[in-house]
């Protein structure tokens, strides 16, 4: 279902008139995938994942969308609406629906990972050990170089316990993607459509990762396949982060869904048994089982109409702010 144009805010030209503007579309993706393969450049031309730095480098990445927005919105000055309000930031009302996507935010990404893991097990594509923990207590005591350690359960419901937590964190360097391509490049697109938006949007994000994923980042797949199913995965992801920022006319919504993704990815590595790699491409929060989960969640949300925008009324054209 494609949102209501009565209920779409509009991607502004220079000119003031609706549509989208492809000259600062480009700009911003040339942009924001140059950034990217600038920022983690060192890491090509050193030790690559290994390197003691790939953290750091790895996190100014994810400020390059950022970065991009705002060089397009001062070089195209687009969206000419007011910024804050074409951008998702505010206002932040009204507040019981700007709290209840903000909740889903949270619990979605934790519900997506939790029933991937559950369908992989059930389908014999991974091997979990939910009583002792084995591949976990593995994991740790290698970490720990023979150090004392509490009890493994006690470390896994710490994991557990910390994830919202972790989601917290996470939103904010995950704010510095959110704001390039929910917010930007989200509203930019708008004019196609929900569905053009959101999938040209999942699809964006998920090329830009090629800098990390040809090191072998996320999948262990240096290569064209581990870029297909990083594609594959934001796209899938896409929507689902695309649906919050249009249901909820918020960016807020999708930026902490995208840091609880981010704290709960690796939740998987938590359950499997000892001596088990599972193949993230399939089982991992971005791989074929977590598409199929997404699809039959995005399945459920189309049926009962509510892929549609949140917002009650046309923004306001106004002079850039």
């Amino acid at each position: 279902m494609t949102t209501d144009r009565r209920e779409t805010t509009p991607a502004l030209t220079p000119a003031g008139r609706a549509g989208v503007p492809w000259v600062a579309v480009v700009t911003f993706v040339v942009l924001a995938c140059g950034l990217a393969w600038l920022a983690v450049l060192p890491l090509w031309l050193g030790e690559g994942l290994a390197s003691p730095l790939a953290t750091v480098f790895i996190t100014l990445m994810m400020v390059t969308p950022a970065l991009a927005t705002v060089i397009v919105m001062g070089v195209f000055r687009t969206p000419g609406a007011p910024r804050a309000r074409a951008l998702g930031m505010a206002p932040l009302r009204p507040l019981g629906r700007f709290f209840l996507f903000l909740g889903i935010g949270l619990i979605a990404p934790i519900v997506v990972v939790v029933a991937t893991i559950a369908v992989s097990a059930a389908f014999g594509l991974v091997e979990l050990d939910l009583v002792e923990f084995s591949g976990f207590a593995a994991q740790i005591s290698s970490a720990s170089a023979g150090a004392p350690l509490p009890p493994i359960i006690v470390l896994v419901i710490v994991q557990i316990v910390a994830i919202p937590v972790g989601a917290l964190v996470n939103s904010v360097l995950a704010f510095g993607e959110e704001l390039g391509w929910r917010g930007w490049l989200h509203g930019a697109l708008l004019p196609l459509g929900a569905w053009p938006t959101v999938l040209i949007t999942g699809a964006v994000w998920g090329l830009w990762h090629a800098p990390v994923i040809l090191l072998g980042y996320n999948f262990a797949r240096p290569d064209g396949t581990g870029l297909a199913f990083m594609v594959g995965g934001c796209v899938a992801w896409g929507v689902l982060l695309g649906w919050l920022r249009l249901r909820s006319a918020s960016l807020w919504p999708a930026v902490l869904a995208h840091g609880s993704l981010n704290a709960v990815g690796g939740l998987i590595l938590v359950f499997v048994a000892v001596g088990e790699t599972p193949d993230l491409a399939v089982v991992g929060p971005l791989g074929l089982v977590a598409w199929a989960i997404i699809a039959v969640m995005v399945v459920v949300i189309v049926a009962a109409r509510q892929f549609r925008s949140g917002v009650v009324a046309p923004a306001t054209s106004e002079a850039p702010r």
